[in-house]
């Protein structure tokens, strides 16, 4: 059936507003806002609402337009400053963990394999690479789930696990096509598996360092008339480093994530804008990537794995990822404590990256390839209920949660990187004010001035005459060599 140009506009703008609203009535009861979307592809879809949709290989490629694009803005977001303690730790998890999440829970699956309830006969390879899909946490469900729940948490464990969830897809995607070519071949070569790797991150983490710097040598040199460009700019150099990358038999994903990295924590023109720009292509392609996915899917073919999908996710939560996390953090001793362990255990979130390796056992027509997109699509949907609504709660219950502020970017004013100066935000305590109730009375060190007070809804210019009250914000700006007021001066954060 033909469909017209403007009658596939109108359903495809249709399916994403109505996923939109969806999600907001999720999001009240605490349900991820990404497992809405999906949910929302699942309604509209051949066992739904009759939308038909099977393409694989377009699937695939929207899925891999769009973790290009999230992991480049995931890594844009992660700093230096916050991930340097936690660099190790991190690295161990998103390399040897998943090495070992794949190992642990493909024998398991073997294990079931050819039971009477199970109904699945996967051989050795097949159980392992069924495993290496879902051997990684997804990097959009985390960078959503806890940016959108608000979620903050001691011990630097928020870096840490955004850090795991975006170096880590790369090595999933490793796995996933190396055991398709074993399974393939029918051969299995240790020494090709391991150099297969090596050249992979060598190639893919080089590639990312050298076209990170060469983007920003770019963006900060070029003049271009119109402002918006930068953006597009950007964009382009996103693809060109995948592409450039995958062409050279590295790996595109880590590529473009330590390029996005380098260029977060470089000095950017236009970095705001970019980064606004970014975020909103972000969530635009988080929206199609879910809704395809779920279009994909045929509900009633889940069935027949359902108790398979069921061992296979308790096993991963309760089994395979604390045992994962807990051996490739066993070399840093007592620097992590239990509780951050078993909290970064809880956070196996799958979500569209596995889905998305999913196909390409599909693709490649590997057999049990259905089965192997089905399991995977029902151990996800049980992922983001189980794990993703219970993020917060579990954060309480182990003691690492700390209170979210309110007040981040609430001036929305940036100033260039070149110029020198960093700007600030700062609480109004009772503290504070024992020094007096006028800005001149409060001991700022020299090369700090205030430039804005934000009390409720109001913005306020000073001068001599305001009176500070108890809640309000300061916005300060100050020279980069200058140290900021710190508690229990006052509660500060930088912009």
């Amino acid at each position: 059936m033909n469909i017209s140009l403007e009658t596939g506009l109108l359903v495809s703008s249709i399916l994403i507003f109505c996923s939109i609203l969806i999600s907001k009535t999720g999001y009240r009861f605490g349900i991820p806002t990404l497992l809405m979307f999906l949910l929302a592809g699942m309604l509209f879809g051949s066992d739904g609402l009759g939308i038909q949709f099977h393409n694989i290989s377009e699937a695939q490629s929207i899925g891999t337009i769009a973790l290009c694009i999230i992991l480049f803005s995931g890594g844009m977001d992660t700093k230096w400053k916050d991930i340097r303690p936690v660099l190790y730790p991190g690295i161990a998890l998103s390399t040897a963990g998943v090495l070992l999440t794949t190992f642990i829970t493909g024998v398991f699956i073997y294990w079931i394999s050819g039971w009477q309830h199970t109904e699945i006969g996967f051989s050795l390879l097949g159980s392992m690479l069924l495993a290496a899909t879902m051997s990684s946490t997804d990097s959009a469900s985390v960078f959503n789930t806890l940016r959108t729940q608000r979620i903050n948490l001691k011990n630097n464990l928020r870096p840490m696990l955004e850090l795991e969830s975006g170096s880590n897809d790369p090595m999933a995607y490793l796995l996933t096509i190396i055991l398709i070519q074993c399974i393939q071949s029918g051969s299995v070569s240790g020494i090709e598996i391991a150099s297969s790797l090596f050249l992979q991150f060598l190639i893919g983490g080089l590639g990312g360092f050298l076209f990170g710097k060469l983007t920003v040598w770019v963006i900060n040199r070029i003049n271009l008339r119109n402002g918006e460009l930068y953006s597009i700019l950007v964009l382009s150099f996103i693809f060109i480093i995948y592409c450039t990358v995958f062409l050279l038999k590295g790996n595109g994903y880590l590529a473009v994530y330590i390029a996005g990295m380098i260029i977060g924590n470089s000095n950017l023109f236009k970095k705001k804008e970019i980064g606004t720009f970014l975020n909103g292509m972000t969530w635009l392609l988080q929206v199609i990537m879910f809704l395809i996915l779920g279009l994909l899917v045929n509900p009633h073919e889940m069935l027949g794995v359902t108790v398979t999908a069921v061992l296979v996710s308790l096993f991963m939560n309760f089994i395979a990822r604390p045992a994962s996390v807990w051996l490739s953090l066993l070399p840093f001793g007592k620097k992590i404590n239990n509780q951050s362990k078993t909290f970064i255990s809880w956070v196996g979130l799958r979500g569209a990256a596995p889905i998305i390796f999913a196909t390409y056992p599909a693709a490649a027509q590997v057999d049990g390839a259905e089965q192997i997109f089905n399991i995977v699509f029902f151990v996800t949907i049980l992922s983001l209920i189980t794990q993703g609504m219970s993020l917060s709660w579990m954060a309480r219950k182990l003691h690492l949660s700390e209170p979210a502020s309110d007040n981040e970017e609430n001036f929305g004013i940036e100033i260039p990187d070149t110029v020198g100066s960093q700007l600030h935000e700062m609480l109004c305590t009772e503290q504070l004010l024992s020094h007096g109730n006028h800005i001149k009375d409060i001991p700022f060190p020299k090369g700090v001035l205030v430039m804005m007070i934000k009390r409720g809804e109001n913005y306020i210019v000073p001068n001599g005459n305001v009176e500070l009250k108890e809640g309000d914000i300061l916005l300060l700006i100050a020279e980069s060599h200058v140290e900021t007021p710190t508690p229990p001066l006052a509660d500060t954060h930088r912009i």
